[in-house]
């Protein structure tokens, strides 16, 4: 992987360390020359949680490298939150960034996510009940949704009031029985029209350019949010993100600039799963402690269960492969065994089978067979980062028995060679 652009994506559900991967990756320590790091999927409900130096940062829009120094792109697939991003920046101001959105470049042409898009998203979540999908409640699915009907505001969009202004009735009108009917609101358009010209002119907007002159500087590190089994076309379905999570967008950027990437696939040594859907191997036995990853008011609690084979082969098909592993939370007690096969009512399954790419139906049945699959636990050998060789077909490139950079051991397979 020496010299090339480096796609980083979650062979989970989410939370398997991630944005600890991309600091690394950016850090001194690593050595890479990381010009910039490119968000390339989700919006401001990503979490991705770094310690290093000191200092304990939850990054949501601000790319997992900015500790490290190293600028952030927002690129043309992200749904950009500026309260929420204004909010991040003032954290890390006081965690010791100087000037973060200094730091940050974002394409004119990302969708924006607004309050209106929040408060519908809440309301139609609240209105399922005990249905719930899982959702973030940070209105992503909203923005994604209506934008593929309507012409949708952008952040190009906050140069330009009167636009932005029509953009914004409109998406409230459509909205608005929806939301009237629930406990949420939103503020009135005049004074979101004020906050975002505001935004716009403290953050530098770029064009589709600024990723080929990134790439002349230096290595490129996509940081990719959420995990690839929630996929919006690869995940369960309906308990997925309308995000592409897996490395497709990434790789379509590096082509068109005429790159190409070594794709890097993170996992925990178990499974977790923030939210509703199925989890085939969840214990609530497993007493893991989990610092930073809590109840949400719409997720509800985080959930775990032990390492599973079948999905992670799944995750890494529904990538096109990876080139590389990272195995994080090595030393996690109580995660000795790992689901090898699932045993259904139509016999023993060891993969599931990718589908059409965009067939929902094709992901709704395996939704289903997960809700009943009863999975074998084989307890896994001592060498863990040889099984995960084995079992996923690439070498493990990073470990880390540790939650900080400090704990991270990089380029084993390089070194074993």
């Amino acid at each position: 992987m020496n010299g090339s652009h480096l796609i980083v994506v979650d062979l989970g559900f989410g939370d398997v360390g991630k944005g600890a991967t991309v600091d690394w990756l950016c850090s001194p320590e690593a050595g890479l020359d990381v010009s910039v790091v490119v968000r390339f999927n989700g919006g401001a409900q990503a979490a991705h949680n770094v310690i290093a130096d000191g200092r304990h940062h939850t990054f949501a829009q601000f790319g997992s490298g900015t500790f490290a120094g190293v600028p952030t792109l927002l690129s043309e697939h992200m749904l950009v939150e500026p309260i929420a991003l204004a909010g991040e920046a003032r954290r890390l101001l006081a965690s010791g960034v100087r000037d973060p959105l200094a730091l940050l470049r974002i394409d004119g042409r990302a969708l924006l996510t607004t309050p209106i898009h929040i408060a519908a998203n809440r309301a139609r979540e609240d209105a399922r009940g005990a249905a719930r999908h899982g959702s973030c409640g940070r209105g992503i699915g909203e923005t994604a949704w209506y934008a593929l009907e309507h012409d949708a505001p952008t952040v190009a969009d906050c140069r330009n009031p009167a636009v932005l202004r029509a953009k914004l009735r409109a998406l409230a009108a459509h909205y608005g029985p929806l939301i009237a009917a629930s406990a949420h609101r939103y503020e009135p358009i005049d004074d979101l029209v004020d906050m975002y010209r505001e935004f716009a002119a403290a953050v530098r907007i770029v064009d589709g350019r600024y990723l080929a002159a990134a790439a002349r500087r230096g290595r490129l590190v996509f940081e990719g949010a959420q995990g690839v089994l929630l996929d919006e076309w690869r995940g369960f379905h309906p308990h997925t993100t309308w995000s592409t999570v897996e490395p497709r967008n990434a790789r379509a950027m590096l082509a068109a600039i005429g790159h190409a990437g070594y794709t890097i696939g993170v996992t925990r040594t178990y499974q977790t799963r923030h939210g509703a859907g199925p989890l085939p191997t969840e214990d609530p036995g497993l007493a893991i402690p989990e610092p930073h990853n809590g109840f949400g008011e719409y997720q509800g609690a985080f959930r775990l269960g032990h390492l599973d084979a079948v999905l992670l082969r799944y995750a890494v098909a529904a990538c096109g492969g990876v080139d590389g592993l990272v195995v994080n939370h090595l030393d996690a007690i109580g995660t000795g065994f790992a689901a090898t096969d699932y045993r259904t009512s139509a016999g023993i399954v060891r993969d599931l089978p990718l589908g059409p790419w965009r067939d929902l139906e094709h992901q709704r049945r395996l939704t289903e067979l997960l809700a009943t699959a009863e999975p074998i636990l084989t307890e896994l050998p001592e060498d863990r980062l040889s099984w995960f060789e084995r079992t996923l077909g690439a070498p493990v490139v990073l470990s880390a028995d540790g939650p900080s950079r400090a704990d991270r051991t990089g380029w084993r397979a390089e070194v074993a060679a």
